[in-house]
């Protein structure tokens, strides 16, 4: 019989908290999972849901990506989720775009084995009724796959709960960590191991370890729209604006073309952070999005010449007028050490924290490996390539 509560105790109900607990569960570990709000509330539900596999840079995060991508077939086969698995469309609106995409199918897509392909000319006009014909080219990331997180991560919990035991604990929280136990609002629990997936809070726990890392906080402006023209979208959706930001392409010659163009047009996309992506909700809906602001923290308020320009933008792509239903701020850690970091901190605490916004894409890999490196399975996953 166990001397502890647990033998797996995870502080955080994100993506990547329940990953662990998915991870823990599925070794037959008992697992409790603590979360301060009464549902996860955080970057996990306001962003695109997009798994993608295609943007990844290469090495450790295209390596998680990739163990992501088949974990997520799992996981939404047991969960019941409604998985999006026709891929994603990055279109170029421009010849600098299409340079860039042509290069990378020739390039580095072949060389690392990137599942995408071209489309263009009839491939382009006759995919979702010539909507998207006014594009130059489409690149199909063949492995990406999207679903609606508001509603997934709750039937992530469900599952978790109700199929494997899992334990959770949520308008709890954690005050305090230490070797073997921590103190909540709920009381005192012991754990063998304990997990702290505290996303962009880097003051409540372990404050000083996460310190070190000089972690920044960036804040996103999103909306939620309906197409006037109805869409029955299946695939994530992003353009060439994405080259400069996703590491599978950012670091290409052709991308400085792409950046200089930016520059010269519309300097405001570069200042702001903004690149667009567009996600379906089951509804007929989009998720549109985003601009990025980083800071130590926070600020509550959102520029509407930011939504402006999303909105511009994505009519533009998708052909198309649209209602704004909905806006919210999107939030997550970020500009770390590294894409991620994974501190074992004291005998049996470790933290683990994204520093981007591709949780979703790497965070089912990134809990699965932590909880084997836990039990001495192998060794700590690490966002530095071998």
């Amino acid at each position: 019989m166990s001397q502890h509560d647990c033998d797996l105790l995870v502080v955080g109900a994100g993506i990547l908290g329940l990953a662990h607990a998915w991870a823990g569960a599925k070794r037959g570990l008992k697992v409790k999972v603590f979360e301060r709000t009464h549902t996860p509330l955080g970057a996990s539900i306001r962003n695109f849901g997009q798994a993608l596999v295609g943007g990844q840079a290469p090495g450790p995060m295209l390596d998680l990506a990739r163990q992501a991508h088949g974990l997520w077939g799992e996981l939404g086969q047991a969960a019941g989720l409604q998985l999006h698995r026709q891929g994603s469309l990055l279109f170029a609106r421009s010849e600098a775009e299409e340079a860039l995409l042509e290069a990378f199918v020739a390039g580095r897509g072949r060389e690392l084995g990137y599942r995408t392909e071209l489309l263009r000319g009839s491939a382009l006009r006759e995919m979702y009724d010539g909507r998207f014909a006014h594009h130059r080219a489409a690149l199909h990331g063949l492995d990406d796959q999207q679903l609606y997180s508001r509603e997934a991560l709750p039937q992530i919990v469900s599952h978790l709960a109700r199929d494997l035991g899992v334990e959770f604990h949520f308008s709890t929280l954690v005050r305090d960590v230490e070797p073997g136990r921590v103190l909540t609002t709920a009381g005192r629990y012991s754990a063998r191991h304990i997990v702290v997936c505290s996303g962009h809070d880097y003051q409540t726990l372990l404050a000083e370890h996460m310190a070190r890392l000089q972690p920044q906080v960036c804040a996103l402006q999103m909306l939620r729209a309906r197409p006037l023209q109805p869409l029955a979208l299946r695939h994530a959706v992003l353009t060439g604006l994405s080259c400069v930001h996703y590491g599978a392409f950012a670091d290409l010659p052709q991308a400085e073309a792409i950046r200089a163009q930016i520059r010269a047009q519309q300097p405001e996309l570069e200042s702001l952070g903004i690149h667009l992506l567009i996600s379906p909700t089951p509804y007929g809906e989009l998720i549109i999005g985003d601009s990025h602001a980083y800071g130590s923290d926070v600020s509550p308020f959102n520029a509407e010449a930011v939504d402006r320009i999303l909105i511009e933008l994505a009519e533009h792509t998708l052909g198309g007028g649209i209602e704004v239903l909905e806006r919210w701020q999107g939030v997550y850690g970020a500009r770390g050490p590294g894409p991620f970091s994974v501190l074992p901190v004291a005998e049996g605490v470790t933290a683990v924290l994204m520093h981007t916004g591709l949780g979703m894409s790497v965070g089912l890999a990134l809990g699965e490996r932590s909880v084997a490196a836990l039990l001495g399975e192998c060794a700590w996953p690490s966002a530095q390539a071998a």
